[in-house]
């Protein structure tokens, strides 16, 4: 193990060396003595898919964009209860009926006053089929909303008790803007009423912010922020070593060994509600539409090696597609799924011993763990065709409405929901944007279980929605994952369950 550690180790100086030398992480961005002390500079994995809230909703996407738009409500960070913020209270009026009294005074950056039709055209714009927007699921419950005056009024199909946990993904949008330029130009050239304003972007490099002037919160202390996609982890750590950015995101454990012998540099950790997972193509994924060749590749993966040996203290074991922080999570089921010998049998019933599967990833995805995926499924039988694209292309290609991508394919969930809810349903049930599996049983469940209040029968559901998954096995939960950021000394921030990265909750040092 130790020998092995040392490679990893020696192998990740390599690259960033190789990646300062090159140029493309090192020697093109400000020290931080030459940029002002209130300026933050944020490596990134990935350029944000956009800057519409209504179109995305990827961490790296998400990053940005909460920045500059203001959500309805907010979770603490230390307990996760909800909190007010564009809406100041709320109440159910009956059982399909919610009422959000919207603060008062609260203006978008170009000056016009916030009001209640703005937050109810935010959410009838996502309800719209014809926006297409990536969060329509979260959000199906609402039949509309309206206005009573100063208030939002939400009004949902069924009692839905999975609405408020949603409202605090809701990005307020100005309605008379979007409606003027379209969703083009609104993308472009974003809008909000968040505590910072867009200020200019060079495509697929970097997207500059700064503090909001009308914001009606406290000041704060961070007045710029410039997000870069620095596709390398190496080139993000360089950037950290040379302190030409103060924080990086989405980095794996090797990265964090490099920073923490950095006494200059700090590894920022929480676990969170996200889940690694595998999902599968079993509609046109090849080799894995037979139920055998999927139960094969859950039996094959060796879960405790990837977080022992590539995690390292960065992960937790699951028993299902689902966190322990989630409602829902069933932490009496067993996890001992890994069994080669049961994998190799099933591929040979299936007649698939020697067939190559497709797997799909993205850079934002740790290829450790993609290759010992990759690694274990050929020592049962099964060749992997790891295809690896840019984020806003893979999402792009496992969002296809046709199924037109590989046989499996690599991902990290959260819904900031901590809720079964807002993993299941968006990426299982017939005819979402992210899945590609069907079966009317569990389509009815999770249905049911999202206008059912009671507790006990929601985890009644959610348990017979689980064993649906097992038996068919559209996707399969490898570890709990930890969010894993470096920082400088400038930099004083403590991450949450939900990945929110709100700037006005980081402090500077100047």
């Amino acid at each position: 193990m130790r020998e092995l550690d040392l490679i990893r180790r020696t192998v990740f100086s390599a690259l960033t060396a190789a990646a300062c030398l090159s140029g493309a992480a090192c020697g093109i961005r400000p020290a931080t003595a030459d940029r002002d002390a209130g300026t933050l500079v944020i490596d990134t994995a990935n350029y944000p898919s956009t800057l519409d809230p209504g179109k995305q909703y990827d961490a790296d996407t998400y990053a940005v964009y909460r920045n500059i738009f203001d959500q309805l409500l907010r979770r603490d960070p230390r307990t996760q209860a909800l909190k007010p913020w564009i809406a100041t209270s709320w109440r159910q009026t009956d059982a399909t009926t919610w009422r959000f009294a919207i603060r008062p005074g609260v203006r978008f950056s170009d000056g016009s006053p916030l009001t209640a039709s703005d937050a109810a055209f935010s959410i009838n714009r996502i309800l719209d089929k014809k926006f297409a927007s990536q969060q329509f699921a979260n959000f199906s419950m609402i039949s509309k909303a309206t206005t009573d005056g100063a208030d939002l009024v939400v009004h949902t199909a069924q009692p839905a008790p999975t609405l408020l946990t949603y409202l605090t993904t809701l990005s307020v949008v100005p309605e008379r803007y979007v409606r003027k330029v379209g969703d083009e130009k609104f993308a472009a050239h974003p809008i909000g009423s968040g505590p910072y304003v867009f200020g200019e972007a060079t495509a697929g490099s970097q997207v500059a912010l700064k503090a909001n002037p009308l914001w009606w919160g406290p000041r704060t202390s961070i007045r710029a922020a410039v997000f870069r996609a620095v596709p390398n982890v190496a080139g993000r750590v360089v950037d950290l070593q040379s302190r030409k950015a103060d924080l990086a995101t989405t980095l794996t454990p090797d990265a964090a060994d490099q920073i923490e012998r950095d006494p200059r540099l700090a590894v920022l950790s929480t676990p969170t509600e996200r889940v690694a997972y595998l999902a599968f193509n079993t509609i046109k994924g090849g080799p894995a539409t037979d139920p055998r060749v999927r139960r094969a590749i859950a039996a094959a993966i060796d879960y405790g090696a990837l977080i022992k040996n590539l995690q390292r203290g960065y992960a937790r074991p699951v028993n299902s597609l689902l966190t322990p922080l989630a409602f829902g999570y069933d932490k009496a089921l067993p996890d001992d799924r890994y069994d080669p010998a049961t994998a190799r049998r099933l591929i040979a019933e299936a007649g698939a011993r020697g067939r190559t599967v497709v797997m799909d990833t993205s850079p934002s995805f740790n290829p450790q763990i993609v290759q010992a995926i990759q690694a274990d499924l050929a020592a049962v039988g099964l060749k992997v065709d790891i295809r690896s694209t840019d984020q806003p292309t893979y999402l792009k290609k496992v969002q296809d409405p046709g199924h037109n991508w590989g046989s499996l394919r690599f991902g990290r969930w959260s819904c900031s929901c901590l809720d079964a809810d807002g993993v299941i349903y968006p990426l299982f049930h017939t005819g979402g944007i992210w899945s590609s599996y069907s079966d009317a049983g569990f389509d009815r469940l999770v249905e049911q279980a999202r206008r059912v209040i009671d507790p006990k029968r929601r985890t009644t559901l959610y348990d017979q929605a689980f064993q649906t998954l097992a038996r068919d096995l559209p996707g399969l939960g490898l570890f709990q994952d930890y969010a894993i950021y470096g920082a400088n000394s400038r930099v004083r921030w403590t991450p949450d369950a939900q990945e929110s990265f709100y700037l006005d909750t980081m402090k500077v040092r100047r």
